[in-house]
C-alpha cells in the first residue's frame, strides 16, 4: 500500500479518474469510458464478493444509475470511487433482497487479486503471493465485516473513511476489520506454507468461517 494506507493503484489513477469524471460531467462520452475503465475492475470484484455470478448484471444496473446521476456528483477521483461503490452496494443489496439469499462466494478477477499492494506491508506481501484460487478460498472464510472491509480497501481501492461511508460504519471499525482480515489471511497463508491448517471443505459463502 502507498502512504496513508491507500492502495498504490488507486493513488496512481485517482488524478486521471478525477479529470475524466469532470470531463464526463461536461458531456464527454470518451471521458466517461475512461472513468469506467478505471473503476470497473475493482467495482466488479467487490460485487462478485457479494452477489457471485450475478455481479455483471448488478454492475450494469449500477452504471446506469451512475450515468444518470453523474451530474449530481461532487468530488475528486477518490470520492468518485466511494460514490460508485455506494451505488453498487445498494444495487447488490436490493438484488439479494429480491433473491432472498445470503451474499455468495467472492470471485475476484485474477489481475485484481494479484495486484493487491506494495513492498512494505507484510499482510499485503502475503496476499500478493497467493494464487487466485487460494486467495478466494481465504477471503471466503473471513467473517462478513472483515471480508467486505478487505474488498473495499484492497480491491476497490478506498481509504478507511471512504470505506466506512460505503458501509455506514465508523472509520475505526472498518480499519480494524480490514486489519484483522488481512492479519488472518496472512496467518492462514503461513499455515498453508507449512501444510497445516488449510482444508478443502468445498465452496463457502462470503463471511462464513470454518
Amino acid at each position: 500500500m502507498g502512504q496513508g494506507g491507500e492502495p498504490r493503484r488507486a493513488q496512481a489513477n485517482d488524478g486521471e479518474l478525477g479529470a475524466a469524471v469532470t470531463r464526463a460531467q461536461d458531456g464527454d462520452e470518451a471521458a466517461f469510458a475512461v472513468a469506467y475503465r478505471i473503476v470497473q475492475p475493482g467495482l466488479l470484484g467487490y460485487l462478485r464478493g457479494i452477489v457471485g455470478d450475478d455481479a455483471e448484471d448488478v454492475a450494469s444496473d449500477a452504471w446506469l444509475e451512475i450515468a444518470r446521476d453523474l451530474g449530481r456528483f461532487k468530488g475528486d477521483g477518490a470520492g468518485f470511487r466511494g460514490w460508485t461503490a455506494t451505488i453498487a452496494r445498494h444495487r447488490a443489496l436490493d438484488h439479494l433482497r429480491r433473491l432472498r439469499v445470503r451474499p455468495r462466494s467472492a470471485v475476484l478477477d485474477q489481475d485484481v487479486v494479484l495486484d493487491l499492494a506494495g513492498p512494505h506491508s507484510t499482510h499485503d506481501e502475503a496476499l500478493e503471493s497467493l494464487s487466485t484460487g487460494h486467495a478466494l478460498e481465504l477471503v471466503r472464510g473471513l467473517p462478513r465485516d472483515q471480508a467486505e472491509a478487505v474488498l473495499l480497501r484492497v480491491v476497490v481501492g478506498l481509504d478507511g473513511p471512504a470505506a466506512a461511508r460505503v458501509l455506514g460504519k465508523r472509520p475505526g471499525a472498518v480499519r480494524t476489520a480490514a486489519h484483522r482480515g488481512l492479519k488472518r489471511l496472512a496467518r492462514q497463508l503461513g499455515a498453508a506454507g507449512t501444510g497445516e491448517g488449510v482444508t478443502d471443505g468445498g465452496p463457502r459463502t462470503l463471511g462464513e468461517s470454518t
